[in-house]
């Protein structure tokens, strides 16, 4: 597959799940989430602190996620993607978008040796949806 074919099955989810979301809005965390607001998506925060970002309910992990989920993208640490990776592998999810800084060459090997479909080549869903401050 292409990455633009990869993006586009990744957008076909009926509900985006937003790993490392942040209710700072100067972090890339916020920004993924308003962005999937922006374009009228569905989206859902995974945060183990956050009771709610932007007026989404969080979830503390990648396995509270509801069953509706599936693509995650992904803003945190690459350790924290390693483990999230295996998390969305066990949920069933089937759709990752590692955003750059995210990712890390054991979680892409990871999705690849579990046939998910990976999105870790620097492409930005900010780019691709077109986010606007505001």
């Amino acid at each position: 597959m292409t990455v633009d074919q990869q993006i586009e099955q990744f957008l076909t989810s009926p509900v985006f799940g937003v790993v490392g979301a942040s209710s700072n809005r100067d972090k890339y965390g916020n920004k993924v989430l308003r962005c999937y607001q922006q374009n009228d998506r569905q989206v859902i925060s995974v945060h183990p602190k956050e009771e709610q970002v932007e007026g989404v309910d969080c979830v503390a992990s990648v396995a509270d996620l509801p069953e509706a989920v599936a693509s995650i993208s992904i803003i945190t640490p690459p350790a924290v993607t390693e483990r999230a990776v295996e998390a969305a592998a066990a949920k069933g999810i089937k759709n990752i978008w590692m955003q750059p800084g995210a990712e890390s060459p054991a979680a892409v090997q990871f999705c690849e040796d579990n046939g998910l479909n990976v999105i870790a080549d620097g492409s930005c869903v900010l780019v691709v949806l077109g986010y606007h401050e505001g």
